[in-house]
């Protein structure tokens, strides 16, 4: 990798790519779901050397494959329709560990937005520390997220309405709250449409 020299950018104007560089939140190009490129933040952020992100799958970033492939076309409507999507989703680092990640996009095809886009990613683990939750216990945080019942839950998962009752109240009680509205507040206080879903859309 070429080395981005300071003063060279400061002398030849190439300011551009000097913010983009070493600007303090994670920025990454894409391309078809694809790393093009990302900044010193983002390789940090993951635990990862700027090289060893670029032109590798988005896939490697999600704690299983299983995740990406469920939320990889969420925003896609509305970034053709408006040009912007945030939510804020569960993220993996190069040695395993999860943490929250706010995930902002702006697509250079918006007639195909995942074709040529730009996204930053801030890292939330200081105010939103990772609770480690179970796949089913993901899948029915995910379906609340989604606005489904328990009972529409239990026919998505094929278990019974019971079960989806127990995770719930396991969930409830793993972040200290009392209902659904709770338990999306002690997520950050975001609403259920910029949660993350492994459902797809």
């Amino acid at each position: 990798m070429v080395e981005i020299r300071t003063e060279d950018c400061f002398r030849d104007g190439r300011f551009a790519e000097l913010a983009f560089v070493h600007a303090p939140i994670g920025l990454v190009v894409t391309q078809n779901r694809l790393i093009r490129d990302c900044n010193n933040a983002f390789a940090q952020m993951f635990g990862y050397a700027r090289d060893d992100l670029r032109d590798q799958l988005f896939s490697m970033l999600y704690p299983t494959d299983e995740e990406f492939v469920n939320i990889r076309d969420r925003g896609v409507t509305q970034l053709r329709e408006t040009n912007t999507y945030w939510d804020e989703r569960i993220m993996a680092r190069k040695d395993g560990s999860l943490f929250w990640c706010r995930v902002r996009g702006h697509s250079f095809t918006p007639e195909s937005p995942l074709d040529r886009a730009v996204w930053s990613f801030a890292d939330l683990s200081t105010e939103r520390p990772y609770l480690p939750l179970t796949r089913r216990e993901r899948e029915i945080l995910s379906h609340l997220a989604d606005g489904l019942t328990s009972k529409e839950i239990a026919i998505k998962l094929d278990i019974s309405h019971r079960t989806v009752e127990v995770y719930r109240a396991k969930l409830l009680k793993k972040f200290g709250v009392n209902n659904t509205s709770g338990l999306f507040h002690s997520l950050g206080g975001i609403d259920s449409d910029h949660v993350v879903s492994n459902s797809q859309r």
